[in-house]
C-alpha cells in the first residue's frame, strides 16, 4: 500500500493545505475527483485521503458524503481550514475572475460591489484559477494569498474578501477500514434504515439526546434505491469507546435492522491556518 496521501489538486488548493497536516509535500498526490480519493483509499492504493465534507457558508460537499456511503473506509482525523480568500492577478485591469464555484459564491458580495461588470468563470479548483491568472493578464483569481507569494508574476489586490470572516472548510482524513479506531472526541457514522414511517428521524435522534450526546451534524442524502428513501450522515461529539455511544448505537442498529449502520470511526480535530 502506498504511504502517500491523495487529495484534490492541483497544488495550491485549500485541500493541499489540509493535506499538509497529514503528509509532506513529496508524499501528496493530486486528483480532481473526491470519489476517486475515497475509492483509491478503499482499494488500498493510498494510505490516506483528504476530502472536504463541509463549508461553513456553502454547506456540505455532497460528492464526499455519497462516496463515504458507497465505500468502506475509516475516518481517522478531522482538519479544519479557515478560508482566507484573496483577489490575485497580474495587475489591476482584468475582465474575468476565475476560481472554484464555491470560492466565487463565498465572495459574492465583494465581487458584486467592487467588480459588478466582470465575468465570473468557475474552474475545477482555486489553484486552476490562479493558473489562469498566471497565463492571462485579463484574468484575476480568488485563492489563498500564499498563491501569489509563490508566483512572481502575480500580486494580491485585496485580502480577506470572503463574505464572512468565519468561513472555514472541514476536511476528513480517510484511511483503509482496518485502521478504524474507537478513540477520539468525535465520531462519524452513516445509517441506512431501509424503512420509512412517521417519526423515524425522531427515533434515530432520541437515543443520543437521552444520553446527553451532542449531535454536531445530521444530514440526509438520497439512497439511490427509490424516491423518498434516504441515508443519514450523523456526527456526534463523543467517542466510540464511550459506553453511552455504544448504547445509543445499539438502539440505532435495532431501528435500522432492515438496513445497515456504518461506523466510520472516532477521531480528533485540529485547525490549520
Amino acid at each position: 500500500m502506498s504511504t502517500q496521501a491523495l487529495t484534490l489538486g492541483p497544488a495550491g488548493t485549500y485541500s493541499h493545505r489540509a493535506a499538509r497536516a497529514v503528509a509532506d509535500d513529496e508524499e501528496i498526490t493530486f486528483t480532481e475527483s473526491v470519489t476517486t480519493i475515497i475509492e483509491s483509499v478503499a482499494d488500498g492504493e493510498y494510505g490516506r485521503g483528504v476530502v472536504p465534507v463541509e463549508n461553513s457558508i456553502e454547506g456540505s460537499v455532497t460528492e464526499s458524503l455519497d462516496a463515504l456511503a458507497d465505500h468502506d473506509v475509516a475516518v481517522v482525523r478531522e482538519v479544519i481550514t479557515p478560508i482566507r480568500h484573496a483577489l490575485i492577478a497580474q495587475g489591476e485591469e482584468f475582465s474575468t475572475v476565475a476560481s472554484h464555484a464555491q470560492a466565487l459564491a463565498q465572495c459574492r458580495s465583494y465581487l458584486e460591489e467592487q467588480y459588478p461588470e466582470v465575468e465570473l468563470e468557475a474552474v475545477a479548483s482555486t489553484a486552476r484559477g490562479v493558473q489562469r491568472a498566471h497565463d492571462d493578464p485579463a484574468v484575476a483569481a480568488i485563492g489563498h494569498p500564499a498563491n501569489a507569494e509563490e508566483d512572481d508574476s502575480l500580486v494580491v489586490l485585496a485580502e480577506d474578501i470572503q463574505d464572512r470572516s468565519s468561513n472555514a472548510t472541514r476536511f476528513l482524513v480517510v484511511a483503509p477500514e482496518t485502521e478504524r479506531t474507537e478513540a477520539g472526541s468525535k465520531t462519524s457514522f452513516i445509517v441506512y434504515p431501509n424503512v420509512d414511517y412517521p417519526g423515524l428521524l425522531l427515533e434515530l435522534l432520541e437515543p443520543f439526546a437521552d444520553r446527553d450526546i451532542n449531535l454536531t451534524r445530521v444530514e440526509s442524502r438520497p439512497s439511490g434505491e427509490r424516491l423518498g428513501d434516504y441515508v443519514f450522515h450523523i456526527d456526534i461529539a463523543a467517542g466510540l469507546y464511550e459506553q453511552r455511544t455504544k448504547d445509543a448505537l445499539a438502539v440505532i442498529e435495532e431501528i435500522a435492522a432492515d438496513g445497515w449502520v456504518r461506523r466510520l470511526g472516532s477521531y480528533d480535530s485540529e485547525t490549520v491556518v
